[in-house]
C-alpha cells in the first residue's frame, strides 16, 4: 500500500503533539505520504462555558468524524478520554496506542500539594469528575470554572487567577511541562480512556485498517474497552462525574468505576477482576454494580 495519508487533527498544541506522534509512527513504517489536516472544533472555539453545558467531549471530535465521512481525511487522531462510548456507524477504533500516565496532575507554584491549600482556596478545573472527588476530600476549597488548551490553562494559573489547577499528566508530559506538576493526584479515580491515543477511521478502508494495526496495543486496548463498557451501559455524559479505570497484572484486569455528585456529597464506587479478554464483560459488570448502588438516579439529574 502506497498512497498519502490525510490526518484529522484539532488545532491545538497537545492535539497536534499526538497527531504528529502518528505521523512520525507511520513515516517510520515507510511507504506514506502523511499529510496533517487542522480543524478547529467547536469544542475549541467556545472555551467561555463548561463542556456539560454545550454538549459534552463530543465537541472535539464530531468535525474530525465529518471529515472522514466526507473523504477530506482518512485517520483521525484523538485522546481516547474525548471519544462517545459509541461511534458512529461507518467508522471504528482502528489502533489504540500504549498509554501513558492516566492519573491528573496538580500545577501551582504556591502549594506542593492539595494537603497545603487553606480553607476557600482557589482550585481550577473544567472536569466535574475532578470536581466532585476533590470536593469529597478537601470540601473546604473552592472550586472555579477553567477551560482552554493546557497553555492557555497555564497562562491563567501563572496570572493568579487561581491558587492551582489540575490537568491529566500526560498532556502536560507530552509536552514537556514535567516540572509544572508537583503532585501526582493518583488517589482521584481517572477519566475513562485517559493518557490513551485513539486512531479512527472509516470501517471499510481495509488497506488503512491493516496498516494502522501495527501501532495497535492490544494490552491498553483491553483496558480501555473495559472503560469505556462502563459509559456506554451507563449511556454517561460530561453532566454527571464518572471515572472508570483498568489496570493489568499479567493477563488478569483490575477495573474500579464510579459515579458521584458534583458537590462530592455522594459518590458511588464498583469495582470487578477477571482475564483482560473478557473487558466488556468486567466493564459491564462494574456498571450493574454502580446502578444497583443507585447510579441511575445520579445519571438523571
Amino acid at each position: 500500500m502506497s498512497r498519502t495519508l490525510r490526518i484529522a487533527t484539532r488545532h491545538s498544541p497537545l492535539a497536534l503533539w499526538q497527531a504528529e506522534h502518528v505521523q512520525q509512527a507511520l513515516l517510520q513504517m515507510g511507504g506514506h505520504e502523511i499529510v496533517l489536516h487542522k480543524f478547529k472544533t467547536q469544542g475549541d472555539r467556545i472555551i467561555d462555558q463548561p463542556l456539560a453545558k454545550i454538549g459534552g467531549k463530543g465537541l472535539f471530535v464530531k468535525e474530525l468524524e465529518r471529515a472522514l465521512f466526507d473523504n477530506e481525511s482518512d485517520l483521525a487522531v484523538h485522546s481516547m478520554k474525548d471519544m462517545a462510548a459509541q461511534l458512529p456507524e461507518g467508522l471504528c477504533l482502528a489502533a489504540i496506542l500504549p498509554r501513558e500516565s492516566p492519573y491528573d496532575a496538580w500545577v501551582s507554584e504556591r502549594y506542593a500539594s492539595l494537603d497545603e491549600l487553606p480553607a476557600g482556596a482557589v482550585v481550577g478545573t473544567s472536569s466535574l469528575r475532578r470536581q466532585c472527588q476533590i470536593l469529597a476530600l478537601y470540601p473546604h476549597l473552592d472550586i472555579k470554572f477553567l477551560r482552554g488548551n493546557i497553555n492557555t490553562r497555564l497562562a491563567k494559573l501563572d496570572a493568579g487567577d487561581y491558587d492551582g489547577i489540575v490537568l491529566a499528566c500526560a498532556g502536560l508530559e507530552r509536552l514537556g511541562f514535567h516540572d509544572r506538576i508537583r503532585q501526582r493526584l493518583d488517589t482521584l479515580l481517572p477519566a475513562i480512556g485517559q493518557g490513551a491515543i485513539g486512531v479512527e477511521c472509516r470501517s471499510d478502508d481495509t488497506e488503512l485498517l491493516a496498516v494502522l494495526r501495527s501501532l495497535h496495543c492490544p494490552r491498553t486496548a483491553a483496558c480501555v474497552e473495559a472503560e469505556r463498557a462502563i459509559n456506554a451501559a451507563l449511556n454517561g455524559s460530561c453532566q454527571t462525574p464518572i471515572g472508570g479505570f483498568a489496570q493489568l497484572d499479567a493477563e488478569q484486569l483490575h477495573l474500579r468505576g464510579l459515579v458521584g455528585s458534583a458537590d462530592g456529597q455522594v459518590i458511588l464506587h464498583a469495582e470487578a477482576r477477571g482475564h483482560l479478554h473478557d473487558a466488556q464483560r468486567i466493564g459491564d459488570d462494574v456498571a450493574r454494580q454502580l446502578l444497583e448502588l443507585g447510579a441511575a438516579e445520579l445519571l438523571a439529574h
